[in-house]
């Protein structure tokens, strides 16, 4: 094993909830109704589809400009004050440090989200950072782990990735990397070089490793 990739929002930190808080009443201010039903459409997915479905279920007129602004004030602010991490993740994150692996952030969020997340977790817990601001195309698209791999000069097929959402799945295993799926607000089914696990708990660095043949 090469290298493990983590994702970020529901993954590595609880935030999803923080999304759904900040989505909320982002929604109420352009007075409309925005219901856990309506996030589980944008897990894993960019701000960019964010704000166009957001749009949509308004009928709002303001600029998706605007409308971004206000996600990523309202994220970054919450943010400040600290974001838990999912449960064993920093456990396995020291692990996979501790065993000399290199660690890489991948995630769909924008730059200033991420910074966010970082100064809470811990910036010098990664050998590389790839945000939404580092590529032409987010998950699905292989592209992330592609960049990732590349910034760490390793093969993606000697790769562990750990997602949370189908869209994360989907670009991993584009990528070529083997997966750990541990599914937060949409299912993810077993598949050849994918373990699906409840929490980050059952997983340890012979765990991820077994997954490299």
């Amino acid at each position: 094993m090469e290298a493990v990739f983590f994702d970020m929002d529901g993954l590595l930190v609880d935030s999803e909830k923080v999304w759904l808080e900040i989505e909320t009443g982002v929604m109420a201010r352009l007075g409309a109704e925005w219901t856990p039903e309506h996030q589980v459409h944008l897990v894993g997915g960019s701000m960019e589809r964010t704000v166009d479905y957001m749009l949509a279920v308004s009928g709002s007129s303001v600029t998706p400009e605007d409308l971004r602004e206000w996600m990523i004030d309202g994220m970054v602010a919450r943010l400040v004050d600290g974001v838990e991490m999912m449960p064993g993740a920093a456990e396995l994150l020291d692990a996979v440090r501790e065993e000399g692996i290199p660690v890489a952030l991948v995630t769909s969020s924008l730059r200033e989200i991420a910074d966010a997340v970082l100064k809470a977790v811990g910036r010098d817990r990664f050998d590389a950072i790839v945000t939404a601001d580092d590529v032409t195309r987010t998950k699905p698209d292989p592209e992330p782990y592609l960049t990732a791999a590349a910034l760490l000069d390793v093969e993606p097929v000697r790769c562990v990735v750990l997602e949370d959402s189908p869209n994360g799945v989907a670009a991993a295993t584009a990528a070529g990397c083997a997966v750990v799926a541990v599914p937060s607000l949409l299912p993810i089914d077993p598949a050849p070089g994918r373990l699906v696990v409840s929490s980050l708990t059952e997983v340890t660095v012979p765990t991820l490793s077994a997954l490299i043949h």
